[in-house]
């Protein structure tokens, strides 16, 4: 092999070279990819003899970037981003077409949505594949990177090449066990309650979704948890309240008791976020339009 025949890059290797770069190891590059070690070495070392750098250099338990590598991020993937473009024209059928997309978003959107949007497509026989990552509060570079495809969230990150399309809104509610405490009836006795809240790895609470009122006033939670699935396990038996959107009856929150907040607060919106790339896929395309579609019967009174 010519070492500088550049016919060797093609998307496969090209798409290797993102995904070891954004998770600095071979191993988890190759967890991510569903392939061995041993084919991500063998593709790293054709990279390196091609583009004539090491590319990464071993630090600690992980791998460094060269400069070099750094500054081919954005030119890979904007030629996969091209490749990707050549098959936004093709006949697109549901049945005969392998449809595999990663989705960032929080336990609600993902336990309310996704399940029935499953079912229903395999029930048909689309041939559907899901994986999840957190969203926390998102990130554009989630989407930019492609290290998903789409995300839902009450919060959907800005820019020129970030796509959005509002679903629906919710209500914040408070949740609790009647058989340990009441809700609050005020908005002093509820600032006084024993909160408990989520906050994501990145440090951001889903406080942020709680819009129009003085948070500084709100007592410090009691508990701080990484997800919404654990909540429950905590106010179940005592006097903790959890203020989350009233759709999380349906998911996380199911079996704990719910009330009004006791002031006025701004409902929240969930949004589906998508990259320009994405935007004319027709199977990217197929895939929203059932999502709104679940979307809009989980809002139907």
């Amino acid at each position: 092999m010519n070492k500088n025949d550049f016919t060797d890059l093609d998307g496969k290797v090209l798409r290797v070279f993102l995904t070891i770069l954004e998770e600095s190891s071979v191993s988890k590059a190759a967890d991510r990819l569903g392939v061995t070690q041993s084919a991500i070495s063998h593709t790293l070392s054709k990279l390196r003899q091609v583009l004539g750098d090491p590319l990464f250099v071993r630090s600690g338990q992980g791998l460094t970037p060269t400069e070099r590598a750094l500054s081919l991020k954005d030119p890979i993937q904007t030629v996969l981003d091209g490749m990707r473009a050549l098959t936004d024209g093709r006949p697109f059928d549901p049945l005969s077409e392998q449809i595999d997309i990663r989705i960032a978003t929080n336990d609600m959107p993902r336990e309310v949505i996704f399940p029935r949007l499953l079912r229903d497509t395999r029930a048909e026989g689309a041939r559907l594949r899901l994986e999840f990552i957190p969203s926390g509060v998102p990130d554009p570079d989630l989407l930019r990177s492609d290290r998903c495809q789409l995300m839902v969230t009450p919060l959907p990150p800005d820019g020129p090449d970030i796509y959005q399309k509002r679903l629906l809104e919710s209500p914040l509610m408070m949740f609790y066990d009647a058989g340990h405490c009441t809700p609050p009836n005020s908005w002093q006795t509820y600032c006084e309650s024993d909160h408990i809240e989520v906050r994501f790895s990145d440090g951001r609470n889903a406080r942020a979704v709680m819009r129009g009122v003085d948070q500084s006033q709100i007592r410090a939670p009691i508990v701080t948890l990484p997800h919404f699935n654990a909540i429950p396990a905590f106010v179940r038996g005592s006097s903790l309240i959890s203020t989350d959107t009233a759709l999380m009856r349906q998911g996380p929150l199911a079996g704990l008791d719910c009330a009004h907040l006791p002031f006025e607060c701004t409902p929240v919106p969930l949004y589906m976020v998508w990259h320009q790339r994405s935007a004319n896929d027709p199977a990217h395309r197929w895939l929203r339009r059932r999502i709104e579609a679940i979307a809009a019967d989980i809002s139907a009174p």
